[in-house]
């Protein structure tokens, strides 16, 4: 007697067209174009001012308000003024742009070394005065950046090493928006920390390694994405930095950074702004931006939304 096959069952596929929402019922394709009308409204007003930006930097007249978003004559005149010499001052756009870059990179380097240091001390050790210190770093978090230039400007000054000032450099300015920038690193960090395993470092500390090592090999390759998103966040804040630059280092125009000689292009009133040479700075100050986050995108989303809502 020979046993009966088992008949498999049929397994439906439904095609990707055809699927439902998250409620159980299909999108109406009225409810469809209204959507995509409202994306494509959004869409617009994001876009309208950068199209409007462009359209200024390529104006010859030197307009602040264009009357066409494809001005005639348009040419790369002021993109050509802006490398060879963006401001009165005798400093270049690179020089400029080499200090700016010196600047975001130390910001970033320190905000994401001190932080993830700091972090993983509060995620994985014990020690009195953790919570106090947690809830210090958070209480600093609060205040505005503004409110501290006056004191890291007064404290700077005084390290002094024959004839270099620490607190007129661009060290100064790092080591300034650096202390702003720590409270946040160290908690998104230590939010992303607490959801690794420990179980992963004991058995790292099982097989012959020891605590650092650990840390190096194990936790560190795992907090790649919150990483690389503490480093982008540095990276901005050093890029764009302006209030601080402005205070510390406005009397050395050959420290000035891409922000400050920026400001310095508006004139008293707006006829005597150089409007086409001042939208073509910006846009060339906005370009590295850009694409560090393009480099980086792939790790951001998961470092936000792990980082920012553990711990």
């Amino acid at each position: 007697m020979t046993t009966p096959a088992a008949v498999a069952p049929r397994i439906e596929i439904q095609p990707i067209a055809r699927t439902a929402t998250g409620s159980g019922r299909r999108l109406k394709l009225g409810n469809q174009v209204v959507l995509q009308l409202i994306c494509l409204l959004i869409g617009s007003t994001v876009l309208f001012p950068v199209v409007w930006i462009v359209g200024m930097s390529l104006d010859p007249r030197n307009i602040a308000r264009p009357d066409s978003l494809i001005p005639p004559g348009a040419n790369l005149d002021a993109y050509a003024r802006v490398l060879a010499r963006p401001t009165l001052n005798p400093v270049s756009f690179f020089q400029l742009a080499l200090n700016s870059l010196s600047l975001a990179f130390i910001i970033s380097a320190l905000s994401v070394g001190l932080g993830v240091l700091a972090a993983y001390s509060f995620s994985r050790m014990k020690f009195r005065g953790r919570e106090f210190l947690m809830i210090a770093v958070l209480a600093v978090l609060m205040l505005p950046a503004v409110a501290t230039i006056g004191p890291l400007f007064v404290s700077l000054n005084r390290v002094r090493l024959g004839g270099f000032n620490l607190g007129g450099s661009l060290l100064g300015v790092a080591l300034a928006v650096t202390s702003t920038q720590l409270p946040f690193a160290i908690w998104n960090l230590k939010g992303y920390l607490d959801t690794i395993p420990k179980e992963l470092e004991e058995a790292a500390v099982v097989d012959g390694a020891g605590r650092f090592q650990a840390f190096r090999h194990v936790v560190l390759p795992l907090s790649t994405p919150v990483l690389a998103v503490t480093a982008l966040f540095g990276f901005i804040a050093g890029w764009t930095e302006f209030i601080t630059a402005q205070v510390f280092i406005v009397g050395d125009p050959s420290q000035w950074t891409l922000a400050v000689a920026l400001n310095a292009l508006v004139g008293q009133y707006a006829g005597s702004t150089p409007w086409s040479t001042f939208a073509a700075f910006a846009i060339l100050f906005a370009l590295p931006v850009m694409v560090v986050y393009l480099l980086l995108q792939r790790w951001i989303v998961s470092g936000l939304t792990v980082g920012g809502v553990k711990g």
